[in-house]
């Protein structure tokens, strides 16, 4: 399912007609290039392969290897999307994804790494409760307890939960509304939190949850643009009408001076 990447610039508020107050997270998802369209024949599966994020002149090996253009500037950052059957034969390498792809109150899946908090406890980690404060307790108020069980089966569990790195990892919020979309300045207004820290990127998707429709991956807005170009012609015979006038005024001219003489 394509989507789009984008940074996350921090929260704020909107109003709506009615006076509510909606709290939004504000996405800058600048085009993202199609660089690479992979297939069954030639990857394993079928994916397009997307470059964002902020340009830089020199490219990482690895990147090099990926990246074929003859560009100076390259973006920073590379992304896959998983294409469906629809979607196959409508995608094109050289072309952008925008904000458009998106529409005003649909219903989208956001992505990202959530903050790293460090090393942390049991309480703080996972919600456990804590130990006595009194009664003989006076070391282990925030200790786990007991990890394991007796001689059978004589060891811990894998996945048991227990104190250590909390945060950083990747999750997905589901089910966000797209509260407004800024076409000139690439932002989207979606409706809530979203994961992660200012300016950590954020992958933007339609809701999996919701129906699935087809819809048109590089919109187009040329009905938009052709009245004005149409409208130009109209202005040429105002312009070329000036100079039929300015004979008239020097035949004007030439009479006076011949009645003058």
């Amino acid at each position: 399912m394509i989507g789009i990447v984008g940074k996350k610039c921090g929260m704020t508020r909107v109003f709506t007609d009615d006076g509510r107050s909606v709290p939004v997270t504000i996405v800058q998802a600048n085009p993202n290039f199609i660089n690479k369209i992979k297939t069954k024949n030639t990857d394993g599966y079928d994916a397009i392969q997307v470059t964002t994020g902020q340009k830089i002149k020199k490219l990482s090996k690895p990147n090099q290897g990926q990246i074929k253009s003859t560009k100076k500037e390259h973006s920073s950052k590379l992304h896959e999307f998983r294409l469906n059957n629809h979607e196959i034969d409508k995608v094109e390498t050289g072309k952008e994804i925008t904000v458009d792809y998106f529409q005003k109150g649909e219903l989208v899946d956001i992505s990202g790494k959530t903050i790293g908090k460090g090393f942390a406890g049991v309480i703080k980690r996972h919600n456990f409760s804590m130990q006595d404060a009194t009664h003989g307790n006076s070391l282990s108020h925030r200790a786990p307890g007991s990890i394991g069980q007796n001689q059978t089966p004589g060891r811990v569990f894998k996945g048991k939960k227990m104190s250590g790195h909390m945060g950083n990892v990747k999750r997905t919020i589901q089910n966000l509304e797209v509260v407004e979309i800024d076409s000139e300045r690439n932002l989207i207004y979606i409706k809530g939190s979203c994961t992660g820290h200012d300016n950590s990127y954020l992958v933007i998707t339609p809701s999996i949850k919701s129906k699935q429709e087809e819809r048109e991956i590089f919109p187009q807005f040329d009905l938009e643009e052709t009245p004005e170009t149409a409208a130009q012609p109209e202005e040429t015979p105002e312009t070329a009408a000036q100079p039929e006038e300015t004979p008239e005024t020097d035949s004007v001219g030439e009479d006076e001076k011949k009645k003058d003489k």
